[in-house]
């Protein structure tokens, strides 16, 4: 049986966006057996993904330790950096799929566009090996609840850099017009955010048991998601998987457009991305700019529409429409 050897070693959004292009490689080579090189963490999402036969865990820069026999094929799906490509040269594979990088012109691949989002991007390459990709097949089949929040609010404050955490207060304020309208509301998080969302409920007069943030692993987290009745969250790996879910959103972008890590065009009817139209350092270590222009009210607002069609509105009657320019 031929080794099929994916490396994607980054964070929860990364691997939810490689979805559809590893499914298609699941479809061109369904008699190879596919191991996915990925964090440790992320292996309960990657066991809802069902096309991948094994997981090797990685360090998140995307250090890899193959023991296995030489792959067929190694894919990066990690990016075009010289690290992960001598990473994968190291395996031995007989054939490897990657962007192009100027210090391998022996391997052939599609030069990298910063500005493609990221589904594409993946099934792009792909698709340069001549396989078919079908952006459309992002979907996850939930995972089980032990402790059930079915249809809360979910406002999730996680962000992997301060840059893009939009301000505590503001996501208490609205907090508190949902609880006034009588709506469960729970705050999500990891270890670290669990201060910040405890100090968001004070604020919010919300009780401290609904502060889940610290309290939840991935699966749990992935589970209250997907119950959720709507997540409200920035630019995060929980976005990526209420999308996953179906589960409708607020999503508050900046510094970086959605147009790169959004939810695709096609689901923006479930989607309310607000964003002001800003690029800045998505690293930074204080709240970006662009994301401080985004106001309480217009996130009120588009949570109050969103819960809404929850409520009233089938699915045939939502429509795509482009991402929010706000601020």
């Amino acid at each position: 049986m031929s080794v099929v050897l994916v490396l994607q070693a980054r964070g929860l959004g990364d691997l939810l966006t490689a979805v559809p292009a590893l499914r298609a490689l699941r479809r061109a080579r369904p008699d190879d057996r596919i191991v996915l090189a990925a964090p440790h963490r992320l292996r309960p999402i990657v066991d809802l993904i069902t096309s991948v036969d094994a997981m090797v865990p990685t360090a998140e820069g995307g250090s890899l330790r193959w023991d296995g026999p030489a792959p067929d094929l190694a894919v990066n799906l990690h990016g075009p950096d010289t690290e992960s490509i001598v990473e994968l040269i190291k395996t031995d594979a007989r054939r490897i799929l990657t962007y192009g990088n100027p210090a391998f012109p022996e391997l052939p691949g599609p030069q990298w566009e910063a500005d493609m989002h990221l589904v594409d991007r993946w099934c792009h390459l792909l698709e340069f090996d001549g396989v078919d990709a079908d952006r459309r097949n992002l979907g996850l089949v939930p995972p089980v609840a032990t402790t059930s929040h079915r249809d809360a609010v979910v406002v999730h404050i996680g962000a992997g850099a301060p840059a893009r955490r939009w301000p505590p207060d503001r996501f208490a304020a609205v907090i508190r017009h949902q609880s006034v309208l009588g709506r469960e509301v729970v705050i999500t998080g990891d270890e670290f955010e669990r201060e910040i969302a405890l100090g968001i409920a004070a604020r919010a007069g919300l009780p401290p048991h609904r502060v889940l943030a610290g309290e939840q692993n991935l699966i749990e987290l992935a589970a209250t998601v997907a119950e959720a009745s709507l997540v409200l969250c920035g630019d995060t790996g929980v976005a990526h998987l209420a999308t996953a879910f179906g589960t409708r959103t607020v999503q508050l972008f900046g510094p970086t457009p959605p147009s790169r890590g959004g939810p695709p065009p096609h689901l923006l009817g479930r989607h309310d991305v607000l964003w002001a139209g800003q690029v800045g350092d998505p690293d930074a270590g204080s709240t970006d700019a662009g994301l401080l222009r985004i106001g309480v009210s217009e996130v009120i607002g588009a949570v109050d529409a969103q819960l809404g069609k929850h409520t009233w509105a089938g699915a045939g009657s939502e429509r795509p429409r482009a991402y929010r320019r706000v601020g």
